[in-house]
Parts: structure tokens; sequence; C-alpha cells
């Protein structure tokens, strides 16, 4: 009897109450909504929420696919810079931080330069990778910019920069700060090639990101609902010691003060785009010109 207690019972027992393996990754939750969307579900939708129409964060090499013809592109080596220049440290070794955020996202630093075909048209991008670092700019950053905005006049292409960043890069100190002035020197080589220079503001652009290269656009995107600004909320409210309006910092609020000049659902990017750099690149009229008659005098 014991030999059946100890060990026939329990086999079966487990057997029976064994619940299946169920993947933890198969569901995500909507940061607005709450609502649980099926991973492939909110993939096929591209990462945009099907019951609120929140847009999730995008990869880089997603967002990049999704922009170029065919989803074909042609990523750029960054120049080699100094890893450590400060020899920073706080809780971590900074050289450790970047060695994690490399294993992390198999991408060299916070940008990635790529160019491509997008509607036919030639055309340079720079995307940030918010998932190294928080997409912070440092050095490495400010040369990825400047290698695009080269190339964009190399090739005589058109030039778009999609910032997704916390801002400057503290462990790099004032060097990091360095490339506000660095990064819109880079688009004024472009815009004085008569290049378009375009910015498609992400969720979230701020700090010294916002305050340099990404409001000097031609024509500024933004993706609806992303978060854009200098300061966060909550330091302007303690410092003016006021509550902000509703909606303060979203794209939205952005466009009807004139700081943004389209907000485009993602599913509409690529067209939109497309359509404004024809506007840009072909100067010719699209339709025959007609000459209206005088009237005669009477």
């Amino acid at each position: 009897m014991n030999w059946i207690n100890n060990f026939v019972r329990p086999k079966i027992r487990a057997l029976v109450e064994r619940k299946p393996e169920v993947p933890d990754n198969l569901w995500e939750k909507c940061p607005h909504c709450a609502a649980m969307v099926f991973h492939r579900e909110l993939d096929a939708n591209m990462r945009v929420c099907p019951h609120c129409g929140h847009h999730l964060r995008l990869k880089v090499q997603e967002r990049l696919k999704l922009l170029f013809d065919g989803g074909e592109f042609t990523t750029v080596e960054l120049p080699d810079t100094i890893a450590d220049p400060l020899r920073f440290r706080d809780q971590k070794r900074y050289t450790d931080r970047l060695r994690d955020s490399q294993a992390k996202t198999g991408e060299k630093d916070a940008i990635v330069v790529a160019h491509g075909r997008i509607g036919g048209l030639p055309l340079v991008v720079a995307a940030f990778n918010f998932s190294f670092m928080g997409g912070s700019m440092g050095i490495a950053v400010g040369e990825g910019i400047l290698t695009a905005a080269k190339l964009a006049v190399l090739q005589e292409a058109p030039l778009l920069l999609i910032p997704a960043s916390g801002g400057a890069r503290m462990q790099e100190g004032i060097l990091s700060l360095m490339q506000m002035p660095r990064t819109t020197i880079a688009v004024e080589m472009v815009k004085e090639k008569g290049l378009p220079y375009l910015v498609l503001l992400t969720d979230p652009t701020t700090g010294g990101v916002s305050a340099s290269f990404a409001m000097l656009g031609d024509i500024t995107l933004a993706e609806p609902g992303a978060v854009i600004g200098f300061a966060g909320q909550r330091v302007i409210e303690e410092t003016i010691r006021e509550k902000l309006p509703e909606g303060f910092q979203r794209a939205e609020y952005l466009l009807d003060h004139g700081m943004v000049d389209i907000v485009v659902h993602r599913k509409e990017l690529r067209d939109t785009i497309t359509r404004v750099l024809r506007l840009l690149l072909e100067k010719q009229p699209a339709a025959e010109i007609v000459t209206l008659p005088v009237p005669a005098k009477t």
C-alpha cells in the first residue's frame, strides 16, 4: 500500500495536474488602455494597439523595414569613437553599460544609419534606438548623424532623422552636450546643398535632442501621442508651480501650437513621407500649365 501511495499516486497526479507550458511573451499589455494584445496581432498592426490606437515603441530595424521599399535597405558602418572619454562610473562602469546595451540590442550604439529607396526615391535615414541606454546622445550618436548628413550630400538624397531619445548621455558630460551644435552643423550641410531634411518625432523625443536637430526639419512629422519636449512635465510643474494643460508635450498639442507640421498614423507614414518628398524634390508641376485667354477689351 505504501508503494501505491508513495510512488504510483504521485505519478498519476503529476500527469493529470501538469499544466502546459505557455510562453510568457505571447501577450503584451497596452500602456495606454491596459488591454492585453496577442503579440502576433500587435506585430501585424505595426505595434499599434487595435483597441485604442496607441503607438507602442518600435524596434529600430522594424521601423526601417516599414519605411523602405520592400523592407530593403543598407546600413552604414559608423566610425569608431572613444568609448569612455571621462572614465565615468556610477553604480556600474560606463564601459560595462555600453557592453550590456550592445549585447542586448546587437547595435554598436544608440543610432543606426541606413540608405535605400522610399516610393522609388533615394533616402538616407538616421534612426535612434531607444533600447540602447534610452537613445541617449553621446559622441557616437553625433558621429552617426554627421555620417548620415555626409552620405545624404554625397548621394544627393533627402535626409530623414527619427529621434527616440531621453536626451544627452550624462556619462559623457560636456562632450555629449557638444553634440547639439555638432548635429546642427550636420543638418545645415544638407540644407546648404538644397536637399530636403525631414524629422519624424517618435516617443519620446526629449532633452538635448529636442533642443537641437530634432526641431530643425523642413517638414516635421510626429507619431500620434508621442512625448515631445525638453524637460519632463513634473519638473516643469514643480518649477512654475502651475498645472500644465491636458495633453501638454504630446504630438497633437505641438501640432496645434505650430511646432509640428503633421501627425501621422504609423500605417500612413510611408506614403506620407513619399508624398512630401515628391513635393519637395519634383519642382515641375504635376499637370500641364494652361494659359487662360485674356478677355478682349471693350
